[in-house]
């Protein structure tokens, strides 16, 4: 049981993942509907609705879905109403891209903390401006906003997607923060803008739960260590963060070098959860039910997170490893997180 009462059914989370099935204007399709309602076949306890931008200037692709205007939340109140028609809890993912874009997308803005080059593997990107305070507080104030049509769409909780190598990402990584400000200087000072995004959205939302997705590290040289973001993980907890979401930095979303087996990104998942009292969720190419019983049941994370392997056949995953009701997936025990 999370801290407003709100009950997770089972142990298996759907993470984000791009569909791309929103309009130009970042309106949810009718394509949108039914790739929700069928994910939901697949029976996880927590869903999460794909990345959906706060601000313009944060959008990352042509038909991304957005929560940037009152007139979104009609399409976003039907996503919600299909997922929780399972008996999920249902989660909007929050983003900004900061520099992780390109300025065709973004009505020719590209910020970002310093007017550092976003490394991706794939691509040579733009260089992004640096942010001013003016700018600053419009993103805090974009993800409050985004936060507020999240609950009037129904949604139980939002998520604010901070790895991967997006906006707020960018913020907490050396790699690509070098201000001198107080925002900057040293991993305080570069968590500072998250913080005061989840303490604000806490404040005026105090039953919302509250999620965000953080890096495990940047899988970069001179990027975040798991001990820096073992240090947020616990600030955002007091900040009043009911659940962390651990991924994967700067490098992207991709499986790092060297790591084969599924579950790639549970040991930074849990370095973190053995120091955290809230739950923490784990992720990284997980496949079967056996395989997260067995991360339950050791106690290195309180929530998997499955996406390709239910997205390929979600109402199959569901009926293999949900529906029988084996194993800790369905254990009572989440009713004591």
């Amino acid at each position: 049981m999370f801290a407003n009462g709100e009950v997770a059914k089972n142990r298996v989370v759907i993470p984000a993942m791009a569909s791309e099935t929103a309009d130009e204007r970042g309106f949810a399709s009718d394509k949108t509907f039914e790739h929700y309602r069928r994910l939901a076949t697949a029976g996880a306890g927590i869903i999460f609705v794909e990345y959906t931008y706060v601000h313009r200037s944060g959008r990352s692709e042509p038909n991304q879905l957005g929560v940037d205007s009152d007139a979104q939340i009609d399409g976003l109140r039907e996503i919600a109403s299909i997922i929780k028609a399972t008996g999920a809890l249902a989660g909007l993912q929050l983003v900004h891209a900061g520099g992780k874009t390109n300025t065709d997308l973004t009505d020719g803005s590209l910020q970002g903390p310093s007017n550092i080059v976003v490394p991706v593997k794939d691509r040579q990107l733009e260089q992004p401006t640096p942010m001013t305070d003016v700018e600053i507080k419009l993103w805090k104030s974009s993800f409050l906003h985004a936060a507020h049509r999240a609950v009037c769409a129904g949604f139980d909780m939002v998520e604010v997607h901070s790895a991967h190598g997006y906006g707020i990402n960018q913020w907490l990584s050396p790699v690509t923060n070098h201000r001198q400000d107080r925002f900057g200087e040293h991993s305080q000072g570069r968590s500072l803008l998250l913080l005061e995004i989840i303490t604000a959205i806490r404040k005026n939302f105090p039953r919302l739960l509250l999620s965000a997705r953080i890096p495990g590290q940047d899988f970069l040289p001179n990027g975040l260590t798991v001990v820096e973001t073992t240090a947020l993980a616990q600030s955002l907890v007091s900040a009043g963060l009911d659940l962390v979401n651990v991924s994967s930095g700067l490098g992207g979303w991709r499986r790092p070098r060297g790591r084969n087996a599924q579950g790639y990104l549970i040991d930074e998942a849990a370095t973190i959860q053995a120091q955290l009292s809230a739950p923490v969720i784990g992720v990284g190419g997980i496949e079967d039910g056996d395989f997260i019983d067995d991360l339950l049941a050791t106690g290195k994370v309180s929530f998997a997170a499955v996406g390709r392997a239910i997205l390929k056949d979600p109402q199959r995953w569901g009926e293999k490893y949900l529906y029988q009701n084996l194993g800790a997936l369905n254990d009572s025990a989440c009713r004591d997180l």
